[in-house]
């Protein structure tokens, strides 16, 4: 008895691997996306439970831009672009609830990692490879990028992100990320999972343009 409640014990406490942060991530999106009254507000809380929107937004602005903003900018920033991704990265994962996933290696590198998958939708096959990365020898595993048929997530909005801090500079990037997020919050407010999937289907979804 002593010995498995140790072993139970000692099961609950090992990391979860990158590999199944993957697939526990896309049971849970598949579990809230199938779900009866299911949204894309509902399933944005759930992507945010392995998906770190601050990380990302953070490599997307890039370590110059970063460390030139204050406190305050990073904070406003930060809950910008949060918003702006939970919403667009919940209506892509339920476009791909369905799809069908087939697990490739999992490699890893001090605090950060990639796990490659495949998937099918309908009759097309397209590589999603995932980053994630962990704060800490300590911290669990965070995706920070989604890599779709080689197009990166973070790559995209950094090129976004220069051309409009080129014309605009920082403040005129804020304003532009908090308009495209309450368009998307607006569209999403009401907007229930079955039909983002039925809109989806055949896609595998993009980064939306920060224009």
């Amino acid at each position: 008895m002593i010995a498995s409640l140790l072993a139970a014990t000692l099961l609950a406490a090992a990391p979860v691997s990158p590999l199944n942060v993957v697939k526990n991530g896309n049971a849970a999106v598949q579990k809230a996306a199938n779900a009866p009254g299911a949204t894309v507000q509902s399933l944005a809380t759930v992507v945010e439970s392995f998906v770190d929107f601050e990380e990302l937004a953070k490599r997307a602005l890039g370590e110059k831009a970063w460390a030139g903003l204050t406190a305050a900018q990073r904070k406003d920033f930060t809950d910008t672009m949060t918003g702006l991704l939970r919403a667009s990265y919940a209506q892509k994962a339920i476009g791909q609830a369905k799809a069908d996933v087939k697990y490739g290696k999992e490699s890893i590198q001090g605090n950060e990692a990639t796990v490659d998958t495949e998937l099918t939708v309908k009759t097309d096959q397209v590589p999603v490879n995932y980053k994630l990365y962990k704060a800490s020898a300590k911290a669990d595993w965070r995706i920070y990028d989604v890599v779709t048929d080689e197009v990166s997530l973070v790559d995209t909005y950094s090129g976004q992100f220069k051309k409009i801090l080129s014309t605009k500079g920082f403040d005129g990037l804020l304003t532009t990320l908090k308009s495209k997020r309450a368009q998307l919050e607006k569209e999403n407010a009401n907007t229930s999972a079955a039909s983002v999937k039925e809109s989806a289907a055949g896609s595998t979804g993009a980064a939306p343009q920060a224009k």
